[in-house]
């Protein structure tokens, strides 16, 4: 019998080969869709799930109130770490890591390099997450001076993964190799090269036991069976009691919190500082469900084709209800050919989803793996799946073909009666829900698409292009004045700055001083230390006061400069009235004469975005310490780029001979901030043409039938002289308004999903009513190109020929 099903099957498929053809391809791009994101969205959930005892490892991460408003931070003060070891039995282990993001020169014989990705870690890290050590011991690999290589720096540097303490220069401090790591997991949340031990690095001990110096990522292991929540509690009145009493005065407090191990890779975008890897839970739920809503329009395909066809088929139920089939027999018959087109277009699906794993790896930067034809389970759950779908898409028609009445069908009957007034109503409905699920994504796009076009065009109240920049090293600490007057002498070099805190790289978090005759106020601030050049560099525009001025000598230890924002925060009324206002600043490297700088604003500047746009501008004070400098930044010109940065390379090679130069562009910086957009954009735009490509199938689909069903009545009234427009638009019209009921559908959830999406960003596009109308314009424009072609094919063929016969 499961022949003679099988053989029926595939005579119908062939007998209706266009049909078939449509089946196939919206389910096989419906069905790729959904493996692509499917195996996108596993790997996201994999993250740290391959860590032993992961259930009990968490993260500290802080809430923080201030003048600027709330933020959660992942980086917390260094003694976190200490006061939970400390003070808590339920801490089985607590490891700090330092926030750092700098690259540092490698140097083994003769082969040297800057090495990014590098983690500076207290000595038990290893006892909380237990790496795969190929060399040296775990438990003593990070005390004293020495270095932990993964594999593909042991054997870059050394040729060989014996490498155990052997030295390697970083930076011209010799450290000793004591382990070498395999590589390490795609689906780890921290992705570093090596790492060396905190207590190598030698920071004093004031900063350590600091409360407010917020530039570690802490972990804690609790002991089995510890209730966090009630932990959690413990903790936070602690720090009420401990910490809150030293910050306070600065003009903030905060309250930690316990993020699990397994939340770390997905749900960290809230975070202004971080160094994990980081998806975003919102999109991966977002491709979930645009995947599955790609499937649902190729599934919805099958069942308008399927029912929609179903008259044809009509007079062969007859006849096989005549000869004694059931309605069971028939249901199992017209379930198998749906099984059958569903199986094909899944191996199909495979195949697609093989050829395009690679490119997914690149978009995505990803290692995500996928071969079926070797794996005998994973290639049994997909052919599993098609089965599945081939059931849930079959099933309706089934019921509907098997449930002809004989004798009406034979009478030839059968496009009257429930039957057929029913499937053409679900026919209305299943177009009107692709189509919203279509209208959805071309609304969500749209906006996506603005979005990012406004982030990525929007005036950041400097000057970002033509600026290359790169840490100051060797000798031209010393004299920068001496290296950046060499550099001017290049025509093509217009300006240089020098000092600590860039835009799109570093800045500190720190306080401010505003004192009053009822006592000194403290205020968190941006700082960023600057030379006499830096507003001209960066091309940061005055609104009020004046720049820094080598003619005024006491700017060096008197002057600040504050953004707008900060006239507000600072309670300085307006721009004009800021100018002369006090402030103090406690020195980085306090002497033991002057260990408050005091002094008076001179400047203000307009509010700048050194941060991406996900964050708002908030309080900013430039001011010039010579003491501290950590960068430089070059404005060139556009002109012969090439010899610019050569030129650059021999003044940097005369003063800093031992290190090379290590350079980057300032706007390079600023377009890395938005690669998960642009990516989620670029998806979107994919899942989009997919989602209607398959829409349109099934429209073409349908529009053919319905012209071959009404091809008599076609010829008969372009006998009486009906025109070929009037029949294309008499043709066009029964499906032009669900394409535009789905649309009234999608828009108003479009407007509330993008709403909510746009939350997340403080700087934001309006959603304007003409993405709407654009959107339902498209759509409408797609449903009248797809359904016209069938249309005008049949307004334009001969009478005679469809009226001929009866």
């Amino acid at each position: 019998m499961f022949r003679n099903y099988l053989k029926t099957a595939v005579r119908n498929l062939l007998r209706y080969k266009g049909f078939t053809l449509i089946n196939i391809a919206s389910l096989a791009i419906g069905i790729t869709g959904c493996l692509v994101v499917g195996l996108f969205v596993w790997d996201e959930l994999r993250y740290d799930k391959f860590i032993k005892g992961g259930e009990n490892i968490y993260r500290i991460y802080t809430k923080s109130t201030s003048e600027n408003g709330k933020h959660s931070a992942a980086s917390v003060p260094p003694m976190f770490a200490t006061y939970v070891r400390q003070q808590y039995p339920e801490v089985e282990h607590a490891s700090r890591l330092l926030m750092w993001n700098g690259t540092m020169l490698m140097e083994a014989g003769e082969i040297r390099s800057y090495e990014e990705k590098g983690l500076i870690a207290d000595s038990n890290f290893f006892k909380i997450f237990p790496l795969q050590f190929l060399r040296g011991n775990p438990l003593s690999a990070l005390e004293g001076n020495s270095v932990v290589l993964t594999e593909d720096l042991a054997k870059k540097y050394f040729g060989t993964l014996e490498a155990i303490d052997r030295i390697i220069k970083l930076d011209k401090t010799d450290y000793a190799v004591k382990g070498v790591l395999a590589k390490l997991p795609e689906q780890f949340h921290l992705d570093f090269k090596y790492m060396i031990p905190l207590q190598s690095v030698g920071l004093p001990s004031r900063r350590m036991e600091s409360w407010g110096w917020q530039q570690f990522f802490t972990y804690v292991k609790l002991k089995p069976g510890t209730n966090i929540e009630q932990f959690q509690s413990k903790f936070q009145d602690a720090i009420r009691r401990e910490a809150h009493p030293k910050t306070q005065p600065d003009g903030f407090t905060y309250l930690p919190f316990f993020q699990p191990l397994k939340n770390i890779h997905l749900r960290s975008s809230e975070f202004t500082y971080d160094n994990a890897k980081r998806g975003n839970h919102t999109y991966v739920k977002g491709l979930s469900l645009i995947a599955i809503f790609v499937l649902i329009i190729a599934c919805f395909n099958f069942v308008n084709l399927a029912t929609a066809r179903s008259f044809r088929r009509a007079k062969e139920i007859g006849v096989r209800k005549v000869v004694g089939a059931d309605r069971k027999q028939l249901i199992v018959q017209f379930t198998a050919e749906t099984i059958l087109l569903a199986v094909v277009s899944i191996i199909i699906a495979t195949i697609a989803t093989a050829i395009i794993l690679p490119s997914l790896n690149n978009f995505t930067d990803k290692n995500i793996s996928f071969n079926p034809f070797t794996n005998p389970l994973m290639a049994l759950a997909i052919l599993v799946s098609g089965v599945v779908i081939g059931i849930m898409a079959g099933i309706y028609p089934a019921l509907v073909l098997s449930g002809f009445q004989p004798i009406k069908v034979l009478k030839g009957m059968k496009s009257t009666g429930n039957n057929s007034s029913n499937t053409a109503w679900l026919r209305q409905v299943l177009v009107i829900v692709q189509f919203a699920l279509s209208a959805l994504l071309i609304v969500s796009t749209t906006i996506v698409y603005r979005q990012l076009n406004y982030m990525h065009g929007k005036d950041l109240g400097f000057n970002k292009e033509q600026v290359l920049y790169f840490s100051v090293r060797g000798d031209i600490n010393n004299n920068p004045e001496t290296f950046k007057a060499e550099l001017k002498r290049n025509r093509n070099v217009l300006s240089v700055a020098g000092g600590y805190g860039l835009p799109g790289d570093q800045y500190a978090g720190d306080g401010i001083i505003v004192p009053g005759a009822n006592g000194d106020k403290r205020l968190s601030a941006n700082q960023f230390l600057v030379d006499h050049d830096y507003i001209k560099t960066l091309g940061l525009q005055l609104v009020s006061g004046r720049d820094f001025s080598r003619d005024m000598l006491t700017d060096v230890e008197e002057a600040f400069i504050i953004n707008e924002t900060a006239v507000k925060q600072l309670g300085f009324g307006t721009n004009e009235k800021a100018i002369g206002q006090r402030l103090h600043w406690d020195k980085w490297e306090p002497d033991s004469l002057n260990p408050i700088k005091k002094g008076r604003v001179i400047g203000v500047i307009k509010d700048f975005h050194y941060k991406s746009l996900h964050e708002k501008v908030t309080t900013t004070v430039l001011q010039i310490y010579p003491p501290i400098l950590e960068k430089m930044a070059v404005k060139i010109k556009t002109d012969d780029v090439k010899n610019t940065i050569a030129h650059i390379n021999t003044i940097w090679n005369k003063f800093s001979p031992d290190f090379p130069l290590d350079y980057k562009f300032m706007d390079d910086s600023y377009a890395a901030m938005y690669n998960s957009e642009d990516k989620l954009s670029s998806l979107l735009w994919i899942f989009t043409v997919m989602a209607i490509f398959v829409g349109c199938l099934g429209l073409f689909g349908l529009a053919a039938f319905s012209a071959e069903q009404r091809k008599k009545e076609l010829g008969i009234r372009k006998v009486l002289g009906a025109s070929v427009m009037t029949i294309v638009a008499m043709l066009s019209k029964s499906f032009l308004k669900p394409v535009l009921v789905a649309s009234l559908v999608a828009f108003p959830i479009a407007w509330y999903l993008m709403n909510k999406w746009l939350e997340e960003f403080p700087y934001r596009v309006n959603i304007s009513w003409w993405v709407f109308a654009i959107s339902a314009v498209a759509a409408l424009i797609i449903a009248l190109l797809t359904v016209s072609f069938q249309s005008i094919k049949a307004a334009l063929a001969n009478p005679i020929k469809s009226l001929r016969t009866e």
